[in-house]
């Protein structure tokens, strides 16, 4: 499973459309990558191009019209939705651009809920250390509400890691930070990624955290710029 000769996540010939009022719209055209275990890779792209949509493949939340998407050896639109509902739950986190959390729940059971879901014993103390991990163990009573936009997403963060996933995909993670809290975002970002191993796939319009990755694809109307395709020999 942790064989890192093969990709973790593949997409080929990917193709995505959706029926608006004037008819039918591709979103994504014949896409292909791979992305390795442990590397971190940015999908950019103006606004429309798609990359959004292609995160949402990639982590099994939808499926293509035609072509496969493959996460550790698993061919997504083969599942139906309660089998790819426990993949994600084994292998997957998720960071927004909007922190999805919980209001009425403290920065500490946010953290828990996703070891809850999985039934954990220990969810308390994994969360806190989770916290704390993200430099916000003395903030972990605190509401959404008392915490600043940079202090959630790093709770948010701190959910995402909880249960050890194996792929974290952030779409636009910094997008309603300013740039300082945005920088100091990435930096946990990427110090997680190393540290962990944990592969990170970032939907993001900021080319200077693109350029912190090690791979990169542009969408442009759907389809992978041939000149970044990213992907490896």
């Amino acid at each position: 499973m942790n064989d890192s000769s093969r990709p973790l996540l593949e997409a080929c010939d990917v193709s995505k459309s959706v029926n608006g009022p004037e008819g039918r719209l591709d979103i994504l055209r014949h896409v292909e990558l791979r992305i390795r275990p442990g590397e971190s890779f940015a999908i950019v792209g103006a606004s429309g191009s798609g990359k959004t949509t292609l995160l949402g493949l990639l982590a099994g939340l939808d499926t293509p019209d035609s072509g496969s998407i493959r996460l550790d050896g698993q061919a997504l639109e083969q599942l139906d939705e309660e089998a790819r509902a426990d993949l994600r739950r084994r292998l997957v986190g998720f960071v927004f651009q909007s922190f999805h959390l919980l209001p009425a729940l403290t920065a500490e059971e946010n953290v828990m809920l996703p070891l809850e879901l999985e039934g954990s014993s220990a969810a308390r103390p994994r969360a806190r250390a989770a916290l704390e991990a993200v430099g916000l163990g003395a903030r972990r009573r605190h509401y959404p509400a008392q915490l600043s936009g940079g202090e959630q997403q790093r709770v948010a963060i701190a959910r995402a890691f909880v249960h050890g996933p194996r792929v974290l995909f952030a779409d636009e993670p910094t997008g309603n930070l300013d740039q300082r809290t945005g920088h100091h975002v990435c930096d946990l970002l990427f110090a997680l990624n190393r540290d962990h191993r944990t592969t990170l796939v970032l939907v993001t319009h900021d080319t200077a955290l693109a350029a912190r990755c090690d791979r990169r694809i542009e969408l442009d109307e759907g389809r992978v710029l041939a000149a970044a395709a990213g992907i490896p020999a």
